[in-house]
């Protein structure tokens, strides 16, 4: 199949009974599920009796939102049921004709409760939930294998977990790439040397890793001492000083550079920023002085080697910093059916102006190469 428009970063909606049906028996019991309230909120109990909580003191909240696509251009009301969430989210049958819609020829997908796991302390609870959503997932994508390809989770609490899972996911799902919040696990950062072993593994089978944030998971989270009220804010500021906080462990704290086949994709935290966060990095590595990283090349050529970064459609610096980044270092998602997602996406990168074969290397060809599909 040719592709010609990816979209690099979209979700799905885990069936409410997923790791009920899914998670092996001895787990099954407090196993994460979404529970509806006498009130009409819902929680997601994450982990036994511990439900998810937005940062905000509230853990009685609607998940509707994540299913909510539209909202944006308020077409959907973002406060529907988690339930009546968009179709193709719970459905492949139900998202193709959406893809065929905008013209995109291939999705990658990531989840949306599962995006609060990363809070789960138990390694071996943690790893069966990974397991039983990475079962579901290729479900999921078995109906469509030349369109749908399935992003694993892995369950970074334990590294022995997390390359077991890695494995197999790549062996026995055939997916082509996982994904991992930016936020430290139990304690620990992403550039802590335990977690060697992983990116050993994943340089090795030619694994791709997504650092992908969300919504506050319950994890250590950059700024949120801070800034206390407002929604907005909250978000804007968690998606972006995290995805912020994990370039620096994979470029300047050595990551990438002891694992030069590596790579790495920052998602879902806007793209601009890496440019001028590129430029810092590399002042630092360029003044004698002050250069103690131990690193063999400048930040921003270990960046264009192997990472990616995702710009959301509405940026209008992409059309600016395309070419200076890299056009084939560039990613872009529709974060289809969240309520924040972009429909029209497509067209709406189109409408940028760039020069053709600029216009092609964003629109497929760094998702092509990030993801290794030919």
């Amino acid at each position: 199949m040719e592709y010609n428009v990816i979209d690099a970063d979209g979700h799905i909606l885990e069936p409410i009974d997923l790791w009920e049906k899914y998670i092996e028996a001895k787990y099954r019991e407090g196993c994460p599920k979404l529970v509806a309230l006498p009130d009409g909120g819902e929680i997601f109990r994450v982990e036994h009796d511990d439900a998810v909580d937005l940062g905000r003191g509230k853990k009685r909240v609607s998940f509707g939102a994540v299913g909510a696509f539209g909202a944006r251009d308020g077409a959907v009301s973002p406060k529907i049921p988690y339930s009546e969430g968009r179709k193709g989210g719970f459905d492949p049958h139900a998202r193709i004709p959406d893809m065929d819609a905008e013209g995109i020829d291939a999705a990658f997908l990531y989840p949306s409760l599962g995006l609060f796991l990363g809070s789960m302390k138990d390694p071996e609870f943690s790893a069966a939930a990974c397991r039983a959503y990475n079962r579901w997932l290729a479900d999921y994508c078995k109906p469509y294998p030349e369109r749908l390809f399935g992003a694993a989770m892995l369950p970074m609490q334990s590294v022995e977990g997390a390359v077991r899972e890695m494995r197999f996911a790549a062996e026995e799902l055939g997916f082509r790439a996982g994904f991992i919040r930016p936020n430290p696990y139990n304690g620990r950062a992403l550039h802590d040397p335990a977690f060697e072993p992983l990116w050993d593994v994943a340089e090795a089978v030619g694994f791709s890793i997504g650092i992908h944030g969300g919504s506050e998971s319950g994890q250590v989270t950059l700024g949120m001492d801070r800034f206390t009220r407002g929604g907005a804010v909250r978000h804007c500021v968690a998606h972006t000083f995290e995805m912020m906080a994990a370039a620096t462990s994979f470029i300047m704290c050595g990551i990438c550079d002891r694992h030069p086949r590596l790579k790495i994709a920052f998602l879902e935290s806007g793209g601009g920023w890496m440019a001028g966060w590129l430029d810092r990095m590399d002042r630092h590595f360029d003044d004698k002085g002050m250069n103690d990283t131990g690193l063999h090349a400048r930040p921003s050529e270990i960046f264009r080697r192997q990472c990616f970064i995702s710009f959301e459609p509405v940026e209008k610096s992409l059309a600016l910093l395309a070419d200076y980044i890299g056009a084939d270092n560039i990613l872009w998602a529709t974060d289809y059916p969240h309520l924040d997602g972009f429909p029209n996406a497509p067209q709406m990168i189109k409408a940028m102006g760039l020069p053709a074969n600029t216009l092609h290397k964003v629109l497929a060809g760094g998702a092509k190469r990030y993801y290794n599909l030919q």
